[in-house]
């Protein structure tokens, strides 16, 4: 747990001031290039460090974060779950800045094709999903880590996969989110066919999927193979 670090008066207006800054063009590099967000959050934190005057190693003292993993955040080399941000703007008194610039920087972790889907979906009032698989939005962490360690998800690298699962956790957030969008999931049975390797890793996920369903603005349905031939499936050559 992270102790709660109140920001002087000048660093509290510093903030609010890099709030405004993250509106416009902070993410502006030279030669009209656009900076990445995963750089500017790491930017944004290593400000905020200096600004209070403190080395990495008495933030990692402080927060109980590893001092090579805060450095890594730094240089934008890593990206964080949400949960890390919110110590992080709790521990600098800095309101919910660096939770803004981290759900910019998590669509770095998304491949460019997409990238505007993320976008879109962030911001939808009205989610409609049918998927042969188990959705993104309803897979538990073990499970998103599993699905996404595999040679055709993601390059063989731990840190690529953990980015990648700290994205996809992010993403769900918008389910609970005021106002949360009124969300519709059609999962074929074959998604409930093909379980984990692990088993207690498929039973949380069977478990999540089941209480996420209970949320009022979450409707599961399971499309079984009776239903025969449908119009959501592919279209074969």
């Amino acid at each position: 747990m992270v102790t709660a670090h109140p920001y002087a008066a000048e660093g509290a207006r510093c903030c609010l001031a890099l709030q405004a800054t993250v509106r416009g063009d902070v993410g502006e590099v030279g030669d009209g290039e656009r900076e990445s967000g995963r750089g500017v959050l790491g930017r944004t934190l290593k400000f905020l460090r200096e600004k209070e005057g403190k080395s990495l190693g008495q933030v990692a003292d402080e927060t109980g974060y590893d001092k090579s993993y805060l450095s890594r955040l730094e240089k934008g080399e890593r990206l964080s779950k949400r949960a890390v941000m919110e110590d992080l703007d709790s521990y600098y008194g800095c309101a919910d800045l660096l939770v803004t610039l981290w759900r910019m920087a998590q669509l770095d972790a998304f491949k460019n094709k997409y990238k505007r889907y993320m976008e879109l979906e962030a911001t939808a009032r009205i989610l409609r999903v049918y998927t042969p698989d188990v959705p993104g939005l309803l897979q538990t962490e073990d499970f998103a880590r599993e699905v996404l360690s595999g040679p055709q998800a993601t390059a063989d690298n731990s840190d690529d996969v953990e980015e990648q699962v700290a994205a996809r956790l992010g993403r769900q957030l918008l389910l609970r989110k005021n106002p949360a969008p009124s969300a519709r999931f059609i999962i074929d049975e074959p998604a409930f066919r093909r379980p984990s390797a692990n088993a207690e890793i498929w039973t949380g996920q069977l478990l999540h999927i089941e209480d996420v369903a209970q949320w009022p603005n979450v409707a599961v349905q399971v499309l079984p193979f009776s239903a025969g031939v449908h119009p959501l499936m592919g279209k074969g050559l």
